[in-house]
């Protein structure tokens, strides 16, 4: 368990606070992951953004009238810290009594104190229900590998030795996986994912990377960690002259959390998938 999540609301009983508590928001270091993976936040070798949605998004008009939306925000991933979910979703869940003028002011005040809990300054959209449907479901690029025959037994800590390439060949590929699975570190409960990889670099074999990723399956870290040390895994092997890896992570307390990893300056889009 990370050391700092010991002292955070999750996995523990929590009132339900209904009025605005920027106190809620329980900011946890990046950087004793980061060491663990022999990181620094002088040596990221990459850039990204965790996207976090969510759908329980609700406050007051100044009239008492509630309003229903969905919001999006964006955390760097070199910011120093990330912010523990269930204190993120108490967070929001203390604005659902509170008004505000109009949505102009709560986005300045969820980018205000977003960005003081993780260090960075932290993006913020509020959507309508509408906008969000018209955009409809997306599907993740390149080759699904997941019908690919593997037998795996080992699924408590992550296998990079399964991983397989032909240095031989270089190439440009895209492959996804809907079969992540890891758990939380904190209260052990399932988070279920779907990762994406798109390089330029020797040869990987699909197989190898599906076995890979299934052996995650009982091994217990974060999402933006999990996303991390598979980006460093394959970077060590493929040598990539560019690497993306992400995860689409389904949601659990009303929020999603789906962190994106690369080589290249992105001009990322936030696109739901069928799970989420």
């Amino acid at each position: 368990m990370h050391p700092a999540a010991e002292h955070s609301p999750l996995g523990k009983s929590s009132e339900y606070i209904s009025t605005y508590t920027p106190s809620l928001l329980f900011p946890i270091p990046r950087a004793a992951k980061w060491a663990e993976l022999g990181l620094s936040a002088d040596t990221l070798p990459y850039q990204g953004v965790d996207f976090w949605n969510c759908f329980e998004l609700s406050w007051l008009l100044p009239s008492g009238k509630p309003v229903v939306a969905i919001g999006e925000f964006s955390i760097p991933a070199h910011s120093p810290n990330i912010i523990e979910s269930k204190s993120f979703k108490l967070y929001l869940n203390s604005l659902n009594q509170t008004p505000f003028a109009s949505v102009d002011e709560l986005v300045a005040c969820l980018v205000k104190d977003l960005s003081a809990a993780a260090g960075k300054p932290v993006g913020v959209r509020v959507r309508s229900l509408a906008q969000v449907q018209a955009e409809g479901v997306a599907a993740l690029p390149g080759l699904c590998i997941d019908d690919l025959d593997v037998s795996i037994s080992e699924y408590e800590h992550p296998q990079p030795q399964l991983l397989r390439c032909d240095a031989s060949q270089v190439v440009e590929a895209s492959l996804h996986s809907h079969l992540l699975k890891s758990n939380c570190p904190v209260t052990g409960q399932p988070d279920w994912g779907s990762l994406a990889v798109e390089y330029k670099g020797a040869a990987l074999d699909p197989a190898s990377l599906l076995a890979y990723l299934v052996s995650f399956r009982q091994h217990a870290d974060f999402h933006e960690q999990c996303v991390e040390r598979i980006f460093l895994d394959l970077q060590r092997l493929l040598k990539p002259e560019k690497l993306t890896v992400y995860a689409r992570y389904v949601r659990r307390g009303g929020l999603d959390i789906n962190p994106y990893r690369s080589t290249e300056a992105l001009n990322l889009a936030n696109l739901r998938l069928v799970r989420q």
